[in-house]
């Protein structure tokens, strides 16, 4: 059986797929948090859904956040007695031409999101990944990774805000029916929406002119869905998007697609 791991600045995810579909558990990225601790925190939710620590094969990382990734090899080897991949790891194949300078500094997360959407959505593509950071990664008509952009996380700059102006309160992060609004709430909540709508459809008019045709717009992340209902520049949200493409590359890397079902 296949374990996935995907391992962001603000979550880490585990995942074991039934069939396309992954069965998932995520917890708080923490430097500190040890082999052990994961185990302890896995095991009930494994043993939930009829899964062992020996009913895992092998397993594939994708990691950006270098601090974490010692215990995460030691919860593999300790736990479920296999030496996991690392998608950075020198031995690991993704085919994806990285036209880069320094094609080693591309992240990982975004290696594995745009191994998947080169082969799975029209190009040239843009995915954007809602995360810690939103990240914009452009796949050209060729199918090689080109650039992207890195803006500030939405609830990062929520935080900011909070924190910056002691007369703001926190808010959630809503779509507002109009931009112009007529409390504090509801407008830093139109703030915060509207100006990403405007970020993304903005970045995605620039790409377009730089590509020289239009690309489809594939959103990720756990904002994916409330951006892509106040916009038509998304045409798809894939919120397993990440989880897909360790699912792919590892199938890619080892001759055959060793994940089962777990129903």
């Amino acid at each position: 059986m296949f374990l996935a791991i995907d391992c962001g600045n603000t979550n880490i995810v585990f995942a074991i797929f039934n069939n396309d579909t992954p069965t998932v558990w995520r917890c708080q990225t923490d430097e500190k948090k040890t082999a052990d601790e994961y185990a302890s925190w896995l095991m009930p939710l494994l043993n939930h859904a009829g899964i062992t620590f020996k009913d895992i094969q092998s397993a594939l990382i994708s990691s950006v956040v270098p601090n974490v990734n010692f215990n995460l090899e030691r919860l593999c080897s300790k736990y479920f007695n296999v030496e996991p991949h690392f998608i950075k790891s020198p031995n690991i194949k993704t085919d994806l031409d990285i036209q880069l300078p320094n094609p080693e500094s591309l992240g990982a997360d975004r290696i594995v999101n745009s191994v998947f959407a080169k082969l799975n959505y029209q190009l040239p593509c843009v995915i954007i990944d809602f995360g810690t950071a939103t990240t914009f990664d452009v796949i050209n008509i060729n199918g090689a990774y080109c650039g992207g952009v890195i803006a500030p996380g939405i609830n990062l700059s929520l935080d900011a805000l909070h924190r910056a102006a002691a007369a703001l309160p926190k808010v959630s992060i809503e779509k507002t029916e109009t931009v112009i609004a007529n409390t504090t709430v509801t407008a830093m909540q139109s703030g915060l929406y509207w100006g990403y709508i405007s970020i993304i459809e903005g970045i995605v008019s620039r790409m377009e002119t730089e590509l020289g045709s239009k690309p489809s717009v594939i959103a990720t992340g756990g904002l994916a869905t409330i951006f892509a209902d106040g916009t038509d520049v998304i045409n798809t949200v894939d919120n397993d998007l990440t989880l897909k493409g360790l699912k792919h590359i590892h199938a890619m890397n080892f001759g055959k697609d060793t994940v089962k079902s777990v129903a």
